[in-house]
């Protein structure tokens, strides 16, 4: 499963469901590009070829570099490593062969030492407007998907299906999905009681498992 996750409603835009055989930068083809949005993406999704279209259509990406990326640096901006954490900002030139043609104009790099954890980060972006400090923020941001994963695995139990068949894995995993979007816009418009949050673990152990359906709902009160 993976997933684009639209961080002012909280909620996933684009879930796209396939076999573990399908690395996940494929998923970038995938994706329709929106002008001045912001894409931030694990390092695990890096293609310079990938990024540089959705840098023809107008969208912004912020993502890890590579510990093997080969570049140089052409110019470089004051930080502030005291108070931001940011170590340096520079405007960085892909020179390896292939993501030279790949990515052939100017890249942000950006060095960053998280001050909880003293380890030191390398994000590039093609933004020429946003801070330094701002673009390590939007990457923090991204956290907001391993939190979703979680509630995934926690909540909606995809982990038992009726069977190993495609259409038995993915039926209960876009029925539980339905259920998870309904229940955070309900949470969004108002907040949720104890019975609301039984409700919606009742609907997910439901979509994800096969039990007896007439005892189910009967032990269980809907009003």
């Amino acid at each position: 499963m993976h997933t684009l996750f639209d961080l002012q409603g909280n909620i996933s835009s684009f879930i796209p469901i396939s076999d573990g055989k399908l690395h996940e930068v494929n998923v970038v083809d995938h994706l329709t590009p929106e002008g001045s949005t912001f894409c931030v993406m694990d390092r695990g999704n890096i293609d310079f070829d990938r990024l540089y279209r959705l840098h023809q259509a107008g969208s912004f990406f912020v993502t890890r570099a590579k510990s093997n990326i080969v570049a140089r640096r052409r110019c470089s901006r004051p930080t502030y490593r005291s108070t931001a954490g940011v170590m340096c900002d520079q405007t960085i030139v892909l020179k390896g062969y292939k993501t030279a043609k790949d990515y052939p104009q100017a890249l942000l790099g950006i060095r960053y030492k998280d001050p909880e954890t003293g380890k030191r980060l390398l994000f590039i972006n093609n933004s020429t407007t946003l801070p330094a400090v701002s673009i390590c923020s939007l990457y923090r941001t991204r956290w907001q998907v391993e939190l979703f994963f979680r509630r995934i695995r926690m909540h909606l139990q995809v982990k038992s299906f009726f069977k190993a068949s495609e259409s038995a894995v993915k039926s209960p995993s876009w029925i539980g999905m339905s259920v998870y979007v309904l229940v955070a816009k309900k949470k969004a418009s108002q907040p949720c009681s104890a019975a609301y949050t039984k409700r919606y673990r009742f609907w997910a152990s439901t979509c994800s498992k096969k039990p007896a359906r007439h005892s189910a709902f009967a032990e269980f009160r809907w009003c």
